[in-house]
């Protein structure tokens, strides 16, 4: 088994298709702009990804039990600071100042941040963090914000 693709409600189609597709270098697989239906489908290489679906309000509340936060990997250290700079042009709240590790000593790690409906979003590598910093000591920095 594995993961298909992770469908997220947003309260504003326009702004979340902005930010993923600039934030993750995601492509337009398809999407409906009717009136009450409106999503995007969003992938890369013709693997679908992430779908948007605008049917909520509001902002994301971590606080209620549910989602705790979306992680995507990708192959190097390189492209999670490419991400970042993207992410930072976008004005996204970071939940750390830059690239972690995952806990004190380990070698992956990455970016956490905020998307405009405030669902947490990582950004991470399987190696290269080692110099970072793990804001969470020896638990997993992706586990406590």
């Amino acid at each position: 088994m594995k993961t298909g693709h992770i469908g997220i409600n947003v309260s504003d189609i326009a702004r979340s298709r902005a930010f993923y597709t600039r934030a993750f270098g995601l492509e337009v697989m398809g999407e409906s702009q009717e009136e009450n239906k409106q999503f995007v489908f969003l992938g890369e290489g013709g693997t679908l990804f992430v779908t948007l679906w605008q049917q909520s309000a509001g902002r994301f509340d971590a606080g209620t039990p549910g989602l705790h936060h979306l992680s995507f990997q990708v192959e190097s250290m390189e492209q999670v600071r490419d991400a970042e700079a993207r992410v930072r042009e976008l004005g996204a709240e970071f939940l750390y100042n830059g690239v972690v590790s995952h806990a004190e000593g380990a070698q992956s790690g990455g970016i956490f941040f905020r998307d405009p409906d405030g669902i947490r979003l990582e950004i991470y590598a399987p190696s290269g963090a080692g110099e970072s910093s793990a804001p969470s000591g020896a638990a997993p920095s992706c586990g406590f914000f």
